[in-house]
């Protein structure tokens, strides 16, 4: 008797241990989750767990599949095409469960979307609710989604549904910017701004919002260098502006080319500065938002500035490495 108590008191453990939320981690073979060997379990059952065959499981981890698994051992699961989807749709008996990332110590959103199999960022900021462009250390975010057998996996317990929320992001953001918005009233306030030093740059007590300054200046960004330029003049007002000149790179993005919103990658400038980009070649520029420290990788040494291909896009350029000139706030 007391050897089923203890196993009926056993089960609903070892099941917990398996509904926890699904923390995607990364080594120099790919993506991958964490699971600690239940009782019973190997590598055909754990792989139905995940939706992943035992034969990329074994050498995932530089193992003998023929060896067998220990109780307590600790596996890597890889996330490949077979089981990771960040669009598309399951099938009837099949669910898609969240995969989580938490973010790290001077991490931006556009990083955490580069090293997710370059998930694009509005995608990412879409299943994640956010509205800006910064993200605080230890948010929890999903960047991706585990396809499971509904029948097969305890994981499906969290799944939902057989459709990934977001995956038509992209028209639909060309949509809704292409449709009239009311303009909402703003109490007075005083706004601060990221300057380039690390210190808020003081702007005017108004009613205008960074918000409400985008939302005035869509009548007025075809030619005047995209949406941000309110915000750039804000920014310079009283501060001293710093100039450099430089090869800048692209990196490529659905967002700015019907709402030109240009956003880059820059080291010297705190996120949310604004940056103007000219191209001296032609005298065009575009007023971009800084979304995160540039990679450092090695396409990208040299780099002053990366910007998105729709800012490349304003300035009249098609070559991937370009000299351009840059000012902002310090």
């Amino acid at each position: 008797m007391k050897k089923y108590l203890l196993l009926f008191l056993c089960i609903p453990f070892l099941s917990f241990a398996q509904e926890k939320s699904l923390l995607v981690e990364s080594n120099s073979t790919g993506l991958y989750v964490n699971h600690k060997v239940a009782p019973k379990e190997n590598y055909y059952s754990i792989g139905r767990i995940y939706n992943v065959s035992p034969r990329d499981i074994a050498p995932f981890n530089n193992l003998q599949l023929e060896n067998g698994l220990n109780l307590g051992q600790q596996l890597k699961i890889p996330l490949n095409s077979s089981n990771f989807f960040q669009s598309g749709q399951a099938e009837p008996d099949e669910t898609f469960v969240p995969v989580y990332y938490k973010v790290k110590n001077k991490e931006g959103l556009y990083r955490v979307a580069l090293n997710h199999n370059n998930l694009p960022l509005e995608k990412l900021k879409q299943w994640n609710n956010i509205k800006g462009d910064a993200v605080k250390n230890g948010t929890t975010l999903i960047v991706g989604y585990l396809k499971v057998k509904k029948d097969q996996s305890v994981l499906a317990k969290n799944g939902i549904g057989t459709s990934i929320h977001g995956q038509d992001l992209a028209k639909t953001e060309i949509k809704k910017a292409d449709e009239p918005k009311p303009e909402k009233k703003q109490p007075a306030t005083e706004v601060t701004t990221p300057a380039g030093n690390g210190q808020a740059a003081p702007i005017a007590k108004s009613a205008d919002t960074e918000k409400k300054a985008i939302e005035r200046s869509k009548a007025e960004v075809n030619g005047n260098g995209g949406i941000f330029k309110p915000l750039y003049d804000m920014q310079v007002r009283n501060n001293e502006t710093v100039e450099n000149e430089g090869k800048a790179g692209i990196f490529k993005s659905t967002s700015g080319w019907a709402d030109q919103k240009y956003y880059c990658l820059y080291n010297n400038a705190s996120q949310g500065s604004i940056i103007k980009i000219t191209n001296p070649a032609n005298g065009k520029f575009v007023f971009a938002k800084v979304l995160d420290l540039i990679p450092d990788i090695k396409k990208n040494e040299g780099l002053l500035v990366c910007m998105s291909s729709a800012a490349a896009g304003a300035l009249g350029v098609s070559d991937m490495n370009f000299n351009c000139l840059i000012a902002y706030a310090k």
